[in-house]
């Protein structure tokens, strides 16, 4: 199996909000798409899931035009849709009925779900007691069961558009678990998040967007490595205001109480700051060079005047 998304165009008017955007999913795993406020995340996952015609482009599943109604899909919005007075049993199972899952195949499955995810009690009622609907839970509870819905047909291809989203660090850590269980049953998932550590943890391949166009793309380990290890933290007892200043190959320096943050040109420059620091007998407490993380390659992508 596979994706392909070939040079999806979406404009309003005049203005382009997907700019030709091209990616590959040629096997099981997570890919990322990733932009601030308004770059053309969710409108490009809309037009994927065949929610909103193109202007231009095609999305291909195993070298076909993906159909929604033909290729089992399942998708988390980020706008979660629960209808709010309805008894959460009804919604599920209506949600699976659209997705040709048989009852009895549902109420299996719900049971699984809502054991896993915690939400039995909301679910299922004591003898006289009257069901929940879904304005009667928390936030968080909405949306596990919003997840559970968008798993229900056991998805080939699963869409998750900020899927952390509000959830407190348990529930996160819960979410984090099923989606690594997906990915170990072969699925396809596509992820957008502004939680860049969450997309260090799950994605291979990202796509980051600014004003609709790709500005990176490719695999994340060699992006990073392109780089290089450019970032220093280096801690010490004593004052190395002297030595910073006199030190070449420094890009930038940013004090902190706990270290200093050294942008520097390259691993020679840190090594050589470290060296003089060693020959005057500094007290070095911490010394670490590293590549870049996600979120510092996202901010250099789209800069510092985008809402996040």
């Amino acid at each position: 199996m596979s994706l392909e998304i070939r040079n999806l165009k979406k404009c309003y008017g005049d203005k382009t909000v997907v700019d030709n955007l091209s990616f590959t999913m040629k096997e099981p795993g997570v890919y990322a798409l990733l932009g601030t406020n308004g770059a053309g995340k969710t409108t490009s996952i809309r037009i994927i899931l065949g929610m909103l015609a193109s202007d231009g482009g095609e999305v291909l599943w195993n070298g076909k035009p993906l159909d929604p109604l033909e290729v089992n899909v399942g998708y988390l919005a980020e706008e979660r849709g629960l209808y709010p007075k309805y008894t959460l049993e009804d919604q599920l199972l209506y949600f699976a009925k659209l997705k040709k899952v048989s009852r009895k195949t549902a109420q299996e499955r719900i049971r699984i779900w809502a054991e896993k995810l915690g939400v039995e009690e909301y679910i299922y009622t004591e003898k006289g007691a009257k069901p929940k609907t879904a304005d009667q839970l928390s936030k968080g509870n909405q949306q596990k069961i919003q997840l559970m819905a968008a798993l229900l047909s056991d998805p080939e291809l699963i869409v998750l558009d900020e899927p952390l989203s509000g959830l407190d660090p348990v529930n996160s850590d819960l979410f984090k678990a099923i989606i690594k269980e997906e990915i170990a049953n072969g699925k396809y998932l596509i992820m957008s998040s502004h939680q860049m550590p969450t997309i260090e943890e799950f994605c291979s391949d990202i796509t980051i967007l600014d004003r609709g166009k790709a500005v990176l793309q490719g695999n994340l380990n060699e992006i990073k490595r392109s780089y290089g290890r450019c970032n220093m933290l280096l801690k010490c007892e004593e004052d190395i205001t002297p030595y910073l200043n006199r030190a070449e190959g420094l890009l930038s320096v940013e004090e902190s109480p706990d270290a200093y943050k050294i942008r520097v040109a390259g691993a020679d420059a840190a090594n050589s700051l470290l060296r003089t620091l060693l020959d005057h007998q500094v007290s070095v407490i911490r010394f670490e060079l590293r590549e870049p993380s996600l979120h510092e390659i996202f901010v250099e992508k789209v800069g510092g005047n985008h809402e996040v």
